[in-house]
């Protein structure tokens, strides 16, 4: 419910100066409606009435991408984290970028601590919505560098699988990581791959055709 209050003054504007003042914001942030216009009655003085008016602080949308950042940085301070935060936001998605020195633990082993954070953002930001927005939070540019890490391991190791014609087993990767390797080998001529195993220990599976 949004925030109003009242005030009177000589004047219409004197009032609406006295509750800008008071709420310390500026005309343009609130709503005005003059309950009594207020005149000077005769002589100034025999039936003269104040002016009075309402003024209501206008609410101001909150966007998704500013809840997710909102709620990172509470968790980054609470963690003892200074960090840059930027969001990207779309209809279908929102990007948050997250840089800084020494911010490693919030990257976590493979990525688990960002994803888990990553997790907990989507939960937030959809909370209340009736369409659902995709977070993908990045630190220190992460994603990017484990995918071409991702996309050369892949190569060489169907380079391995060709050459000694064994099938070779990764070691547990989380959703987004398994899509990588499967993209990366989609055309190839002579191997493919599947998942095997149950979350979070699934593994993808590179073998001949």
């Amino acid at each position: 419910m949004a925030y109003s209050i009242e005030k009177t003054g000589k004047t219409v504007q004197e009032a609406i100066s006295a509750a800008l003042s008071e709420l310390n914001l500026s005309q343009e942030d609130v709503d005005i409606d003059v309950l009594e216009e207020g005149n000077k009655g005769i002589f100034g003085i025999i039936g003269s009435k104040v002016a009075k008016i309402r003024a209501t602080v206008k609410e101001v949308e909150t966007s998704r991408g500013d809840i997710a950042s909102d709620f990172l940085y509470t968790i980054l301070n609470n963690m003892g984290v200074e960090a840059d935060i930027s969001v990207n936001e779309d209809e279908e998605s929102i990007v948050v970028d997250v840089n800084g020195d020494d911010i490693g633990i919030i990257i976590g082993r493979r990525g688990e601590t960002m994803d888990s954070l990553q997790y907990l953002t989507s939960l937030v930001i959809n909370k209340g919505y009736s369409d659902y927005k995709r977070v993908i939070l990045n630190v220190e540019n992460y994603r990017q560098k484990r995918e071409e890490t991702l996309i050369k391991l892949a190569n060489r190791l169907a380079e391995k699988v060709v050459k000694y014609k064994k099938p070779v087993t990764l070691e547990p990767m989380n959703p987004y990581e398994r899509r990588i390797i499967h993209s990366t080998l989609q055309g190839h001529r002579q191997v493919e791959t599947y998942s095997t195993g149950e979350e979070p220990k699934r593994k993808v599976v590179i073998t001949l055709k």
